[in-house]
């Protein structure tokens, strides 16, 4: 990941535990996919993401999110490695892993800005 971009995508990480402690998981929720998307074209942000995520439905009890998130976090980093990824996509257990997604126009604009 360019060291112009890292700085958003560890504040996306750092709001979502932040609203996490906070018990507002709808929020923290909504940071870990945007920091999803910001990293999702670097393998190691891209896996880390979805260890987050991964541990986040652990601590809130969400089979399907733990369940949706392991071969995402098995493939996840590969896929960004070899550079076939579903682009925009959140990440969650909530949508087709394969989907790509309209990037909000905020993010596209920091990610295009900070490359």
């Amino acid at each position: 990941m360019p060291d112009r971009l890292k700085p958003f995508f560890l504040e996306e990480l750092e709001i979502a535990g932040r609203f996490f402690l906070m018990k507002d998981f709808r929020s923290s929720w909504y940071h870990l996919e945007r920091a999803h998307i910001i990293g999702q074209p670097y393998p190691y942000h891209h896996t880390l993401v979805h260890w987050k995520m991964l541990l986040f439905g652990f601590k809130i009890k969400d089979i399907k999110e733990i369940i949706g998130q392991i071969p995402r976090l098995v493939v996840g980093g590969v896929k960004s490695f070899v550079g076939e990824i579903p682009v925009g996509n959140t990440g969650g257990a909530n949508v087709p892993p394969l989907k790509s997604m309209e990037i909000p126009a905020e993010l596209k604009k920091i990610i295009e800005d900070n490359k």
